[in-house]
């Protein structure tokens, strides 16, 4: 096997009926039930205008700069796919612009997620298509390979396996291992009911910070009286 320039089949995927009710579910919420432990860094930032993401995840590692595999994941991702790229977080290229995105939500993925540049930043930014990067440049990429597609990939320490679930919004995105799925939804969807109650109480002027004063005396913290 040509390690560095191979193409691999997904041998699974969370399917799309259950990444799609991770639409309602702040990436916040999910991130918290996973103890605040994994992120795939605060470079890759929402580039379009708006909206939640949540799919499958189609990976790809590429050379940097170069998007000759992105290129041939767009021919054969399916609808609701994420295409997420470790393209190693160099700026110098982009590896998307305009064309390739329209053509991605001409096909109905659920986004796309690039540890690298894109170009045509205005375009993008001006549509609903979910797109998460790194930066900008007006420099073009380079389309010679290498790549492998769908092999385990790293943004930041974050693993993404193909298939895992990619969640993001305006805080982020996210990868959900394949396994913890359906425990994490549950998990979110009781700690939104939590923080909806904790919003009532705000409102109402009923907000407990008890705690607070219990975990500085459990800490032996100092206060001058």
């Amino acid at each position: 096997m040509n390690n560095g320039l191979r193409i691999l089949q997904r041998r699974r995927a969370v399917a799309l009926d259950l990444a799609r009710q991770f639409l309602d579910v702040p990436v916040a919420n999910v991130s918290d039930c996973m103890s605040r432990m994994t992120a795939g860094g605060p470079r890759l930032r929402p580039m379009h205008s708006g909206g939640r993401m949540a799919g499958p995840a189609l990976t790809i590692k590429a050379r940097p700069g170069d998007n000759l595999m992105i290129h041939k994941a767009l021919q054969i991702a399916k609808p609701g796919d994420v295409i997420v790229v470790d393209g190693g977080g160099d700026l110098t290229n982009a590896l998307v612009g305009e064309i390739m995105i329209g053509d991605a939500a001409g096909q109905g993925l659920g986004g796309m997620v690039l540890n690298g540049a894109i170009r045509d930043a205005a375009a993008i930014r001006q549509g609903s298509f979910p797109v998460f990067a790194a930066g900008v440049t007006h420099r073009g990429p380079y389309k010679d390979g290498p790549g492998e597609i769908n092999v385990a990939i790293s943004i930041d320490g974050m693993v993404i396996e193909p298939g895992d679930l990619v969640i993001g919004d305006d805080d982020g995105f996210l990868c959900v291992p394949f396994d913890d799925v359906l425990a994490l939804l549950a998990a979110a969807r009781k700690k939104q009911e939590i923080e909806a109650r904790m919003v009532a109480d705000i409102e109402a002027g009923t907000f407990d910070r008890s705690w607070v004063d219990a975990t500085l005396k459990r800490l032996n913290c100092f206060v001058e009286t």
